[in-house]
């Protein structure tokens, strides 16, 4: 090989000579002479077996380099390209994240420059190293990679050398901003040419379609090694309003907002950040659309699963009010786990008809477990249950005969509703409003708000009923007729009534009783409405017998008519009840 021929050597080849050590020289024994058809070996003899053994082969003017796999690690692998410095390729290059690779595997690459660790970037592209007009024409026709060096950075771009020199805009070199650009300088990328004019010597070069095209390679070979389930690390990329973008390294998955904690989550800036480094769970892979779906709850327990070790029926629980509903509210009670108050079970006093009556939003308040269901991830609570159920000693409270008293909440046709205590009612029936009268509706004694007192008739716990009577703690002139008689005595009064074989007989103003007719009485009803009694004759014998007390002298009962006034005898008096029985005397 000639002087000339050896310094037109490309500069990577002037690398690998260095490791080329001149050929020992064999000591010459004094007594043997040099043979003259046995020429010694010489420099250029053995740079030519190196360059036939290491160097790389040029095919169509490409500068792709035959390199053997020395080892791999976690992220990369190592490739011997007959340099002095190894080159790497990134494992996401290769299908199944390069898994099929192994030392000894042969494979072609293109030096693409160097990293900060000093190793040289490889790539798989083939890319041509062109040497003069021509080479690039070809280049250019052909749509072949060719590789180039950043000189500097000019105004609207980077200055490149690709054998003559190239312009390379900014918006096309793949950078984000100017420091970016500054790096590039003095390093070997590799470029498309997008416009190549010889005559004008005009070439304008791209590197950002080299790049995308490798992010898509990596891409894809990254996300052929994703399976659901795989857990990966990430950089948050950007914030949206449905969830966070997650960078997994040349790949996008979305984490949703609901994916984000067990706990509620409105916007997920209030839990993350630009920049920040997740662990997440990969939860869907879909091939088609290459979009990865994300958790990161999904690291942690489920909090529902301790639910019904947690969660028993009739415990009590403090939480937060999250949300307000028509029906009711949501109550979280741990990050992940919340519960219903029902409007239903929010006061034992008042009739709610919206939450919001009751409870605001972040109210902390404490309630009862009604009921929980794990399989719908559901737990009923009660809210006015935690104030204690009124109606648990309302028979301790509240004896049959005792006398309370309280406003008067409601009034409807049949009766009036009082308030007794801390939400217990009790009914006053229309009929035990008043003992003198009776009344079309309650509104015509009572009004809603007056404070009224009543005797305690029935109690019914369970079915949450009080029966109460105003009336029977009205004072009346029956309580004192009560006490100045007694069962037998005689007495007078008016039939203000006949109905079957009863009659309710007046004996007093507002006092009255009831008298059972007697077969007698029957029977003389009978004889009077067949015509077989003197009329005449009867009135003479009442009249007789309201100034007597006593029936006329041979005369036989009348039968009873309203307005009539006869003499009675008591024959029951019941003084708790204040209820009188009487027969025809």
């Amino acid at each position: 090989m000639s002087e000339e021929s050896l310094e037109t050597t490309s500069p990577l080849v002037e690398e690998a000579t260095e490791n080329i050590a001149p050929p020992p020289v064999a000591p010459q024994d004094a007594a043997a002479p040099l043979e003259a058809d046995e020429p010694a070996e010489s420099f250029g003899d053995a740079f030519a077996e190196f360059e036939r053994t290491h160097k790389r082969k040029a095919e169509d003017g490409s500068k792709q380099i035959d390199a053997t796999v020395v080892t791999i690690d976690a992220e990369n692998v190592v490739l011997d390209i007959g340099f002095k410095t190894e080159g790497v390729l990134a494992r996401t290059t290769f299908p199944n994240n390069g898994d099929d690779v192994k030392p000894g595997d042969r494979m072609l690459v293109s030096v693409r420059g160097r990293n900060a660790e000093g190793y040289y970037e490889l790539s798989r592209i083939r890319v041509a190293q062109p040497t003069d007009w021509s080479a690039l024409q070809k280049a250019f026709d052909e749509k072949t990679p060719v590789a180039g060096t950043v000189t500097a950075v000019v105004k609207g771009g980077l200055s490149v050398d690709v054998g003559v020199r190239a312009f390379m805009p900014a918006s096309r070199t793949g950078t984000r901003d100017a420091a970016e650009l500054e790096k590039l300088v003095g390093q070997q990328i590799t470029v498309n040419i997008i416009k190549l004019d010889t005559e004008e010597e005009d070439v304008v070069v791209d590197r950002r379609g080299i790049v995308e095209a490798e992010a898509r390679e990596q891409q894809q070979a990254r996300f052929a090694t994703l399976q659901e389930g795989d857990i990966v690390t990430g950089q948050v990329r950007s914030l949206a309003s449905y969830g966070a973008f997650v960078d997994l390294g040349g790949l996008d998955g979305l984490l949703h907002v609901s994916d984000i904690s067990w706990a509620r989550v409105t916007k997920p800036e209030d839990v993350l950040e630009v920049g920040q480094e997740l662990r997440l769970k990969i939860l869907k892979v879909d091939a088609e659309s290459k979009k990865l779906s994300l958790g990161l709850k999904q690291l942690e327990a489920e909090p529902w699963d301790a639910v019904p070790q947690k969660y028993v029926v009739g415990q009590r629980v403090t939480g937060t009010v999250t949300r307000l509903m028509d029906f009711g509210a949501f109550v979280e009670l741990e990050p992940g786990v919340e519960g219903l108050i029902h409007v239903s079970e929010m006061s034992w006093v008042k009739k709610v008809r919206k939450p919001s009556d009751m409870l605001k939003t972040g109210d902390t308040v404490e309630a009862v477990v009604l009921n929980t269901s794990v399989p719908e991830k559901r737990i009923s609570l009660g809210l006015k249950q935690a104030l204690g159920d009124p109606w648990a000693d309302v028979s301790q409270k509240f004896g049959v005969g005792s006398e309370v008293e309280g406003p008067v909440t409601r009034l409807m046709k049949f009766g009036a509703f009082v308030q007794i205590a801390e939400g217990v009612e009790g009914l006053v029936h229309i009929s035990e409003i008043v003992a003198d009268r009776r009344l079309n509706h309650p509104e015509d004694a009572v009004h809603v708000g007056q404070v009224v007192k009543a005797q305690v008739l029935a109690i019914d716990a369970e079915k949450r009923q009080i029966k109460l009577s105003m009336k029977q703690l009205i004072p009346t002139g029956l309580s004192e007729y009560l006490e100045e008689r007694k069962e037998g005595d005689s007495v007078s009064g008016r039939v203000v009534s006949v109905s079957g074989d009863s009659a309710v007989v007046e004996l007093g103003e507002g006092i009255r009783a009831t008298c059972v007719v007697t077969a007698t009485a029957a029977k003389a009803e009978g004889a009077a409405n067949s015509g077989g009694l003197d009329l005449s004759a009867l009135s003479s014998m009442l009249k007789d017998r309201w100034k007597t007390g006593g029936p006329a002298a041979g005369s036989a009962p009348a039968a009873l008519e309203a307005g009539q006034v006869r003499s009675f005898k008591i024959t029951k008096m019941d003084k708790d009840a204040k209820r009188i029985e009487l027969k025809l005397a």
